[in-house]
């Protein structure tokens, strides 16, 4: 069994005991164990802030970007054997661990092209300057420059490789040193790419270190200038953003958290029609990609009642020819879920929909997996719920992070649809299917302020549409209210979270040559 190993203080450090075991979720196998024991976590954040920091803000952003392309050239080089380890320790499918690995290497190389075109210098304008005198010569601009501090990743399990990558690109974008603390249950593959990229030499020292185990008391040692960028539930997200040196101290938080995602198809959309067809095939892929552990899935589906029996149908075929099994059965087209907690709260979760709506498609309950061993592995099959009551509280306070979404009845109504997807308190991400103009912009009107993301499903994007579950780095990931009210992601806007906004405020041609520029430039804010 291998032994996890964290890198702090520009060492790497293999702890002794209190370890805690990681397992195949396919078989129940244990595969490796982490422990962050006789790790001095003061001293590793320190490390991070007194060597890391200086040696990133010495860089401009285009020297920045050259280490990011750098970082996605040697993931990628392993692209093999980090699939191989989220299939190992994730018991993703060889299709869904590509999802990850490739997203972590694609988001790299985004935000690599993005300091690229930033060029040789390090500070950010904000927006335009502004004359502040009764001429020109008396200048404002806003600006962003780095902060001070350490950013500190907090990673969901779902995502291990593509976690670490898009919060990292961003930090060190911005001249910011990480330090990432993934989920202890599928650490392996986080681990691994963190491993690479130390193994390869491409950071200055101190400016990406991992936590491969506990956090310790490395949260309670934030400050003024560190940040802290959070995903995972709303429960735990309460917690951390409760302790007493974040509330004292400022430290920044950003959270993403729970998301009762919705997709919603328009009264306008007949069936067979190339809006239907887009409709039918994202939902089946976000119902059962990752084995629904996505924090983008699609949870509650909102249809016209008129439409409701064909959409019910039409999911049932689709669902049927879903195989749920080891991802090493050339068979199966959706693995288990991660661990066997979140089996149990599929279960529960499922069981407490089932009381305000029935069980259409599956069984709500676990089932053995294709080409597995009998009784092991944490399988959950695809699970489809409808509801009576369109308005039942259950249905749009409960998710079940599994393969598991409810259909929702509505009139066709845009108010009334929007109304609903506004019930869950906030998403990340909300899909209309509607080739109806005015549907849409009513739609928006009425529901975009409960919901970080809208995507638009229609005939005319269908060819290129790549699925309401795809966080592109170019967008904002995050979403009001529950979902955490964080942002991340969104091209430069980005690196606001790492940065902080100053007014500079004297002559125009020294504040521009600061800038250096004296056009406008995106605001990243």
């Amino acid at each position: 069994m291998i032994t996890l190993r964290s890198h702090v203080g520009g060492r790497w450090h293999e702890a002794t005991g209190g370890f805690v075991e990681l397992v195949d979720p396919s078989t129940e196998t244990p595969v490796a164990r982490a422990s962050t024991a006789g790790i001095d976590f003061a001293a590793a954040l320190a490390f991070a802030r007194d060597r890391g920091g200086p040696a990133l803000r010495a860089l401009t952003f285009a020297e920045r970007a050259a280490l990011l392309k750098a970082m996605s050239k040697a993931l990628y080089a392993r692209r093999d054997e980090l699939l191989d380890l989220s299939t190992t320790n994730g018991g993703s499918t060889r299709r869904d661990s590509k999802f990850d690995v490739d997203g972590a290497t694609g988001t790299l190389a985004y935000y690599a092209t993005v300091g690229a075109e930033l060029g040789e210098r390090r500070l950010l304008a904000d927006g335009d300057g502004v004359q502040l005198g009764r001429t020109a010569r008396f200048w404002g601009q806003h600006v962003w420059v780095p902060r001070r501090g350490v950013a500190v990743h907090v990673n969901a399990f779902n995502f291990p490789a593509w976690g670490f990558a898009e919060k990292a690109a961003v930090a060190l974008l911005a001249g910011v040193p990480v330090v990432i603390k993934p989920a202890t249950s599928t650490a392996w593959t986080a681990a691994r790419c963190v491993e690479i990229v130390i193994e390869a030499g491409i950071l200055p020292e101190g400016a990406l270190s991992l936590v491969a185990g506990s956090s310790g008391d490395l949260l309670e040692r934030l400050g003024e200038q560190d940040v802290l960028a959070f995903t995972g539930s709303a429960a735990t997200a309460r917690t951390l953003r409760g302790l007493d040196n974040l509330l004292s101290r400022g430290t920044r938080v950003n959270v993403e958290a729970d998301s009762l995602n919705a997709a919603v198809l328009g009264p306008d959309v007949a069936v067979g029609s190339a809006t239907w067809d887009l409709f039918v095939r994202d939902v089946e892929r976000e119902i059962t990609q990752k084995s629904g552990q996505k924090c983008t899935a699609v949870r509650r589906i909102l249809v016209p009642r008129e439409r409701l029996a064909d959409v019910r149908g039409t999911l049932s075929e689709r669902l049927a020819a879903v195989v749920t099994g080891h991802a090493a059965d050339d068979r199966v087209t959706m693995g288990p879920l991660a661990t066997e907690n979140q089996l149990a709260d599929a279960v529960a979760g499922t069981a407490r929909l089932a009381s305000a709506a029935r069980i259409v498609i599956g069984t709500g309950r676990r089932a053995d997996g294709a080409g597995a061993p009998e009784g092991k592995g944490y399988y959950f099959p695809p699970t489809v719920l409808e509801a009576a009551d369109p308005g039942a509280e259950v249905v749009h306070q409960i998710e079940v992070f599994g393969p598991v979404a409810t259909l929702v009845p509505y009139s066709g109504s845009m108010p009334e649809a929007a109304a609903l997807v506004g019930r869950a308190g906030g998403s990340l991400v909300t899909s209309l299917y509607s080739d109806n103009a005015d549907d849409v912009a009513e739609f928006v009107a009425e529901g975009g302020a409960f919901t970080g993301r809208l995507y638009l499903g229609s005939e005319k994007a269908a060819d290129q549409a790549p699925g309401s579950g795809v966080a592109l780095p170019q967008c904002l990931h995050g979403g009001p209210g529950r979902a955490g009210g964080g942002e991340e992601l969104g091209g430069l806007r980005a690196l606001a979270l790492y940065s902080q906004r100053v007014a500079l405020q004297g002559a125009r041609p020294m504040v521009e040559r600061l800038v250096g520029r004296t056009q406008a430039e995106p605001d990243p804010a």
